[in-house]
């Protein structure tokens, strides 16, 4: 029996790579996770998740930013009581 060869390894990486994935530990928060701190859990039926995702989809945008952007206009900040 013949011994196989070690694998052979990529180059050592960069110093600014390397600290990168060294990091300080304190991470960068993502701008939406900045801003939008806090998750909604509601039920809908399946035919209701697919006419919104279907809206998002015509404008180009994610469910989440349809949704975020309706609750907005209807509970912002200047949005008086119902």
């Amino acid at each position: 029996m013949t011994r196989r060869p070690a694998p052979v390894l990529g180059a050592r990486p960069r110093d600014d790579a390397q600290r990168w994935v060294d990091g300080d530990g304190k991470g960068r928060a993502a701008p939406k996770a900045e801003a939008y701190s806090a998750r909604l859990t509601i039920d809908v039926t399946p035919a209701l998740r697919g006419r919104i995702k279907v809206a998002a989809f015509h404008q180009g945008i994610t469910v989440a930013d349809l949704l975020r952007t309706m609750l907005e206009e209807r509970f912002g900040a200047g949005a008086g009581p119902s």
